[in-house]
């Protein structure tokens, strides 16, 4: 529900529903065709969606990465000595099922064969007892070397094999752990890192500086390349450049390493575990997300915590939740969960499409959600002291690290709910409002967990080759804090505006956003245009011309839309790849934001939908349409198929939520 200025309430987009709450799909003979598939496919992804509520009112889909979580999980058993026979033959089954016919694995589907995910999963399959003639091992091995084995593998994965002395730790980029000393204000330290990075950079400090070797279960010489030197002894960039400093920098670090006083090196170790052990979570993780629990295990480990000590029991057994065994038998490792953050989307959805607001399934996510609102200060409160929590995480468990877009998501999926305690859900609601402005970057835009975390100098760390180590403000995530506040009443507030202005200064030349945090223009579009939009400005402006014409001109033929990950590397594919439901999705929302409702670019990209959708109301998606890292590492988010398509549909059967656009600007705080 949405408060009017004179107090009572209005619904959120308010529908006819049918008797069973669910949206009507007669309509007159000789109807409009596209709008009667529309409506059928709409009705049927409701029931589709109210049939995957959990009892307790969230939505959870599988998170799906690639098989590097998987191998990293089985080296993990190995090296701490807990590893059982099912649990590698389940995870060597699912290995297994994901190596392409080159021998290779990719890390999205569809993609290249990418060499540190081949040689972490050729690995795995030998701790689960695969032998190096197998033709499919041998194909493999055969690739790795091609590409240039493991010495051009990256960092994490040699840090892996050098746990077992298949690499030599000399090789490896310097991390020591008396970084945790340095201050705040003081480049590298530990808060200039995202909040992932961070996480998982601390326990690495301590495992760079114990340097542990355990004895290799066999041999790997057949995954060596051509001679060559490696780690440290490659070509060094000029010491003019950046990359030749922090290449400086970290030779100076390994003598460091040799000479470090014992005293300082101890107290600075002392000083890390404390930190990792003060972030663990109620459940046993760190942050949420599987990596840090992985090292964080490890590096208390190597201190002496035996595997009974309650931090570390609890640890392993928040690693054994992110495991997913599907029918086959296949286990797969999910890097973290989603279920703030499909429910607030799935609720979103269904409100859209027409399901009544006081319908009990959304009350029951809307109850679920407001117990999950975080009032205890985390990370975020280093650059933001003073400043009151109440934002909402990602995951089930990660009370150290809210995060500003399931906040933003959070508060648009409440104002849809008609939810009996009106006093709770509005007081939640404005915390929530009060810490995602709280989060804003000096120059008027919100990353995904911290403020203002664009240091140049993390990402130029030789340590740092894998994917993006801080969280500056992104067009996506703006966005939908922007949209947000347009519903809260706030499209005027001079905060709001800021946003505005940085996402209209963001546009490409040729009409999109780029997405952060889902692939890639096409989301980046598809979450500025409705926010935008919402935010008053008209569909003639400019901006919003130039994004529709862009979205009309990469459609493909079959009427959808499709962005292929590789848009993150080579523009030949921004804009293009095969079509999905959720990009699709996604430009469907855009357009329809800006009045394109009756345009044949939306009425094919609506027609596709309804043609693609299965009987159970579903959609297939093989395809990774979701980002960790923009290409470095992908997600293939299960529900993203689901609850975007639903979204879309509902809205061009319905049309905006006018009520909620109605309040906008009219709300205490405009």
């Amino acid at each position: 529900m949405t408060a009017t200025t004179d107090g009572s309430t209005g619904a959120v987009g308010p529908r006819a529903p049918s008797g069973n709450g669910t949206t009507e799909t007669t309509v007159p003979p000789g109807g409009d065709p596209i709008r009667v598939a529309a409506e059928r496919a709409t009705a049927r992804s409701v029931e589709h969606l109210l049939g995957r509520q959990d009892a307790q009112g969230w939505w959870k889909g599988d998170l799906a990465t690639n098989v590097a979580m998987d191998a990293e999980d089985l080296l993990l058993r190995q090296f701490l000595g807990v590893q059982d026979a099912r649990t590698t033959h389940d995870a060597g089954l699912f290995i297994r099922g994901e190596q392409r016919a080159d021998g290779t694995w990719a890390t999205f589907h569809g993609g290249p064969g990418d060499l540190s995910a081949t040689v972490e999963a050729y690995v795995a399959l030998r701790l689960a007892g695969d032998r190096p003639d197998d033709p499919h091992m041998a194909r493999a091995s055969q690739w790795v070397r091609e590409h240039g084995g493991i010495a051009r593998s990256r960092v994490f994965t040699r840090i892996w094999l050098a746990l077992f002395g298949w690499w030599k730790w000399d090789d490896l980029p310097e991390l020591p752990p008396e970084l945790v000393f340095l201050p705040k204000w003081f480049p590298l330290n530990i808060y200039d890192f995202g909040c992932w990075a961070r996480q998982t950079i601390v326990p690495l400090t301590i495992v760079s500086a114990k340097r542990p070797v355990r004895p290799a279960p066999f041999a790997l010489d057949e995954l060596a390349g051509p001679p060559q030197a490696g780690g440290r002894a490659a070509r060094q960039a000029p010491l003019a450049s950046w990359d030749g400093v922090f290449q400086r920098l970290d030779r100076a670090l390994h003598v460091y390493h040799r000479l470090a006083p014992r005293r300082l090196r101890t107290s600075a170790m002392n000083a890390a575990a404390r930190w990792i052990i003060e972030r663990q979570e109620n459940d046993g993780c760190w942050g949420g997300i599987q990596p840090p629990a992985v090292y964080s295990v490890i590096a208390l480990h190597l201190l002496g915590y035996d595997l009974d000590h309650p931090v570390m029991r609890a640890g392993l057994e928040s690693l054994d939740r992110f495991a997913v065994r599907r029918a086959d038998g296949a286990r797969m490792i999910e890097a973290c969960q989603s279920p703030v953050w499909d429910t607030c989307l799935a609720t979103i959805a269904l409100a859209d499409a027409g399901l009544s607001p006081d319908h009990p399934a959304l009350v029951k996510a809307a109850d679920w959600m407001l117990g999950e609102q975080i009032a205890r200060p985390g990370d975020w409160e280093v650059r933001r002291p003073g400043l009151t929590p109440g934002g909402w995480a990602f995951e089930f468990h990660n009370d150290n690290y809210p995060d500003i877009d399931d906040t933003a998501e959070v508060i648009l999926a409440l104002r849809r709910v008609a939810h009996p305690d009106r006093r709770r859900m509005d007081a939640a609601i404005e915390r929530g409002v009060r810490w995602n402005l709280g989060m804003q970057s000096r120059n008027g835009a919100w990353g995904a967990f911290d403020a203002d975390n664009t240091s140049p100098f993390p990402n130029r760390l030789p340590f740092c080759d894998f994917g993006e180590v801080i969280d500056p403000p992104s067009a996506d995530v703006t966005a939908h804090v922007v949209e947000m506040l347009a519903y809260e009443g706030k499209a005027h507030h001079p905060d709001t505006r800021r946003g505005i202005e940085w996402l209209l200064a963001e546009q490409e030349t040729f009409g999109g956003w780029f997405g952060r945090w889902g692939v890639n223009y096409v989301y980046g579009t598809g979450s500025v245009v409705p926010a935008l939009t919402a935010a008053g400005l008209p569909t003639s402006h400019p901006a919003i011309r130039r994004a529709v014409s862009w979205l009309a001109s990469v459609q493909n033929e079959d009427g959808g839309w499709g962005e292929d990950l590789r848009s993150y590397r080579d523009e030949a594919w921004v804009g293009h790849g095969a079509t999905t439901a959720s990009q699709t999705a996604w430009a469907l929302l855009a357009l329809l934001a800006a009045g394109e409702r009756e345009s044949k670019a939306v009425e094919r990209g609506v027609a596709w939908l309804a043609e693609t959708q299965r009987e159970d109301g579903s959609w297939d998606e093989p395809y990774f349409t979701g980002t960790g890292f923009p290409w470095d590492f992908s997600i293939n988010y299960h529900l993203y198929r689901q609850v975007f398509p639903l979204t879309a549909l509902g809205r061009y059967v319905h049309g905006e939520p006018k009520a909620l656009t109605a309040l906008a600007g009219t709300r205490k705080g405009s």
